[in-house]
């Protein structure tokens, strides 16, 4: 067993540094070679790695009491004790290796976006297409410690046959709707890799997309919308999911709608259901409010109840109340004082009044605790596509991808 720890601790020496090595040791990578020859304490797959490595050499010399019958979801269990999303993820990755759906990186020249489609190549989650100029992402692939032959697909506008599709396919959206011009499109295919990628999912060349990171939310899905529409019947919003002390939440809208009505309200609710039980939650939806069942009462509020009233009439297929604050909606010690009420004490969707207090509470969360956030996840548009918000980390990004691969295959997109 200790030859089996200490081989596994010099085969992970051989192997490249994680994100947040480099991040403790100063943002300098290091590399196997005389400066570097064990694997940092800051590395995250220690315990994965080397406690699998010893109980498989236990089992081989007769000295282990329990079998252990798959090292790969032991090897997920250990993961979750250092990150609780490991246990969420764990069931659509295993879903998309199966599937290996082509996810397209649109802004392959970023440094985490770069390592995040090599990320989930190298651990067989599909086949990752990255858009962006060949030369410098080759340039990237050195800069990150990879051979620049790396195997890895490289698409741009140089492409002329897929450039001509794409142009006539966007002209043929937006002759009308926006007055486009043909050259107009043209010039946006050439130009915009945001796009130019879009079109490629659209146009059935990749199954799904992942953008975002180098720029705000807001413009890539300006560009997005040019190009998708909304799914029929649902409304576009953000949704995260949240995990904190072994509890996982859902909050919307975070980044789409500035100030929903009472019906939007009530759509959001009824798409956030159907996207939490693809994730193996039974939702129970709260809308939220400085008030709790009318007290104290303002016009504002108005709106969230009258989405309860919209849901009820409706007669949906979930469990929902409000408005009640927060705590209410999320500590036990209320129920006593609202008996009348299934939500009070055990929601774990979260609807806002507005897309500012969702920004504000799910960055605070992310900021102050040690609470693991993925997303916003785009919900309600017409294909999968995510965007990663500015200043994404390689596995943020990597976890959104692997989202827009599960939504390609679970979700009926008509394209």
């Amino acid at each position: 067993m200790k030859v089996a720890a200490a081989l596994a601790i010099a085969n992970l020496a051989k192997e490249d540094v994680p994100d947040e090595v480099v991040a403790a040791m100063g943002g300098e990578r290091p590399h196997y070679g005389k400066d570097y020859i064990i694997p940092s304490t800051f590395d995250p797959r220690l315990i994965s790695v080397i406690p699998a490595a010893v109980a498989k050499a236990a089992m081989e010399t007769g000295v282990a009491r329990i079998k252990i019958k798959d090292f790969d979801v032991y090897k997920d269990q250990l993961k979750q004790r250092l990150d609780p999303t490991v246990t969420i993820l764990q069931g659509v990755n295993n879903y998309i290796k199966k599937k290996q759906k082509k996810v397209i990186f649109a802004d392959g020249e970023d440094e985490n976006m770069l390592k995040a489609a090599i990320a989930f190549k190298n651990s067989k989650l599909g086949v990752p297409i990255l858009v962006g100029k060949e030369e410098l992402i080759k340039k990237q692939i050195k800069k990150i410690g990879y051979n620049v032959d790396f195997d890895i697909e490289i698409v741009n506008s140089k492409d002329k046959q897929k450039r001509e599709r794409y142009a006539n396919y966007l002209f043929k959206r937006l002759q009308r709707e926006k007055g486009m011009l043909e050259r107009d499109c043209d010039r946006l295919i050439r130009n915009d890799r945001v796009i130019w990628a879009s079109c490629m999912v659209a146009c059935n060349d990749a199954d799904a997309m992942v953008t975002g990171n180098t720029r705000r939310y807001s413009s890539s899905l300006e560009k997005i919308i040019q190009v998708v529409d909304p799914r029929p019947g649902e409304i576009m919003f953000g949704l995260n999911l949240v995990v904190n002390r072994g509890k996982t939440i859902f909050i919307c809208d975070t980044s789409v709608i500035e100030y929903p009505d009472p019906r939007q309200l009530a759509e959001m609710a009824k798409s956030a259901a159907r996207v939490v039980r693809l994730f193996g939650f039974d939702p129970k939806i709260a809308f939220l409010s400085h008030s709790t069942f009318g007290q104290p009462a303002t016009d504002r509020t108005k709106r969230l109840s009258d989405a309860v009233e919209i849901l009820k009439k409706d007669k949906v297929d979930f469990k929902f109340d409000g408005e009640m604050q927060p705590d209410v909606a999320l500590e036990e010690i209320y129920k006593e004082l609202y008996p009348f009420s299934e939500i009070v004490g055990n929601s774990n969707v979260l609807i806002m009044p507005s897309q500012h207090s969702a920004a504000i509470s799910y960055k605070m969360i992310k900021s102050m605790s040690r609470a693991k956030v993925i997303g916003p996840l785009l919900i309600g548009l017409g294909l999968p596509i995510e965007i990663a918000p500015l200043r994404s980390s390689t596995s943020e990004i990597l976890n959104l991808a692997s989202i827009a691969a599960y939504s390609a295959d679970v979700i009926n997109y008509d394209k």
